[in-house]
């Protein structure tokens, strides 16, 4: 008797567990043939958006940005595409925006002119925990 379990892939969080700080990529694999990779491997915004905002961002990508098109692809209506709109646009200022204060966090780190725990607790505040 053969049972088979499927299991729901699960989205990894992209914040450091540890410092909050976001984490990058470093391995990647292919389930077909199993050859692997090592590396540093550079993302972007888009990558650090929620599931949601990239799948929506998707359909709107696909409906060739058009929001009339994505309407009448759908079951939202222009109010409600526009709404998710504005909230994509804000969510992914806003991630410009942390990544920008990190890095300068950092970089003070790095010029000595805070303490490793100043920017723990800077990084901390800014990651929300």
């Amino acid at each position: 008797m053969l049972i088979f379990v499927i299991m729901a892939k699960k989205l990894l969080s992209t914040s450091c567990p540890s410092c909050g700080l976001a984490m990058q990529t470093a391995a990647m694999a292919c389930a077909a043939c199993g050859v692997k990779i090592e590396g540093n491997f550079s993302e972007t915004f888009f990558d650090k958006l929620a599931p949601e905002d990239q799948n929506f961002l998707e359909q709107y990508l696909l409906a060739g940005f058009s929001i009339k098109t994505l309407e009448q692809a759908g079951s939202l209506g222009y109010a409600a595409i526009r709404s998710r709109l504005d909230r994509l646009i804000a969510n992914y200022k806003a991630v410009k925006k942390m990544d920008a204060q990190k890095k300068a966090v950092l970089e003070q780190l790095r010029t000595e002119e805070i303490s490793v725990a100043e920017a723990k607790e800077k990084l901390e505040k800014l990651s929300g925990d």
